[in-house]
């Protein structure tokens, strides 16, 4: 067995709740995307395959630049690649605003995922330096600024790009603006974190190294993981508000509202499980998150509204708490390539979530959508093969 050291520094919780608002300001964007979705459909005459690839061209660019950036960051750290990500991210928005066409609008979406590909393995990095050891909890507190603004992206939906249009989107660029500000700021720090990093000598931590082929049967688990959690979620994301539409025939607004209400669980969640793992353990906080949510979401296509909405909060906050333990429990089976390993889990995750939210929109052109939610907990029993992963606390 090798071991892997670092060294441990003060906690700085400024530039972790900075790289967490960018992070809130990314994933907002990100999503006025799909929260855009209804209007999509009846103005461009899309059906839900076409909505579903929407989503694949967002997520796909994570999925296969995420790995590649991480790991260029591992090897030649670049302080400065997050506030170019938001550069792009801008860009992206202003595109949004201006499609008139599928085509222009698979084309926003790209450059939309170029951003964030950019974005999460650094900012993922920054934070773990930033912990002070405090590992979960830095990771929550990231984690649920995306997941926030997640959440706002269908209440600024319904709210703001909805009554005034699509062009409306363009004012959000602002917004990342805003956002290459605060992390030109957190570049200089990173900068600054490096210089010191180069001279202090006395680790303080290691970790065991697993061997290689146990380390490839976690990582194929924690692949499987990803993929029921995310391919639920981001059909939740992309879905539900035509789910709550054909069911019980609210309006969009009303919908694009219980879709929020559902990401607001979603980021609560997300922040209960990080501190919880730095005190129980990853993997304790893994099975309960996943399985735990399984129950609740077998009943949750069946049930009248009020349960439907009162459900979708239980299987929010319990299934999202899983994330950020999952990304800490990767990272600790392989501390060297911090990058990479972000880089990997969000982008299989983006990636996974988009192909099956894609291949579910196209199912649903068959069934319907109810008939898709009703098998859609089938997912989460996956969660099982959590029994096979190795017990790093």
């Amino acid at each position: 067995m090798t071991i892997q050291k670092t060294t441990l520094m003060p906690t700085s919780y400024s530039v972790i709740f900075a790289v967490s608002g960018a992070h809130l300001i990314n994933d907002l964007i990100q999503f006025l995307l799909p929260a855009l979705y209804p209007v999509f459909k009846s103005e461009y005459a899309l059906n839900y395959f076409q909505l579903g690839l929407l989503t694949l061209a967002q997520q796909i660019t994570a999925c296969l630049l995420q790995p590649i950036m991480g790991l260029y960051g591992d090897l030649k750290p670049r302080p400065y690649t997050l506030a170019v990500s938001m550069t792009v991210v801008a860009l992206g928005v202003v595109m949004l605003a201006t499609a008139n066409s599928f085509v222009l609008l698979l084309a926003a979406a790209t450059v939309l995922g170029v951003g964030s590909a950019l974005f999460h393995p650094e900012a993922s990095r920054v934070c773990r330096m930033a912990s002070g050891g405090q590992r979960g909890f830095a990771q929550s507190s990231f984690q649920v600024g995306g997941n926030t603004g997640t959440a706002l992206g269908p209440l600024a939906a319904a709210l703001f790009v909805l009554p005034l249009g699509q062009f409306s989107t363009v004012w959000f660029g602002l917004l990342a603006v805003l956002s290459v500000v605060i992390l030109t700021w957190v570049a200089r720090w990173f900068a600054n974190h490096q210089r010191i990093m180069n001279t202090v000598a006395a680790p303080q931590l290691s970790f065991p190294q697993l061997p290689k082929k146990r380390l490839m049967i976690s990582f194929a688990i924690i692949g499987a993981l990803l993929l029921s959690k995310f391919v639920y979620i981001e059909t939740f994301k992309s879905y539900y508000t035509f789910f709550l539409i054909e069911k019980f025939g609210l309006e969009i607004r009303s919908a694009q509202t219980i879709l929020f209400v559902f990401l607001a669980a979603v980021a609560v969640g997300t922040f209960v499980g990080g501190p919880v793992g730095d005190r129980i353990g990853r993997r304790k906080v893994i099975w309960g998150s996943i399985l735990g949510a399984l129950p609740f979401s077998l009943m949750l296509p069946y049930t009248n509204l009020p349960g439907t909405i009162a459900l979708s909060i239980v299987v929010g906050l319990v299934l999202a708490s899983a994330f950020s333990a999952i990304v800490v429990y990767a990272q600790e089976l392989l501390p060297q390539k911090i990058g990479m390993v972000s880089g990997f889990v969000f982008g299989f995750a983006f990636g996974i979530g988009a192909l099956g939210a894609a291949a579910l929109g196209a199912v649903a052109d068959q069934v319907g959508i109810q008939q898709v939610f009703n098998f859609l907990p089938v997912l989460l029993a996956l969660g099982l093969l959590t029994f096979h992963l190795p017990d790093t606390d």
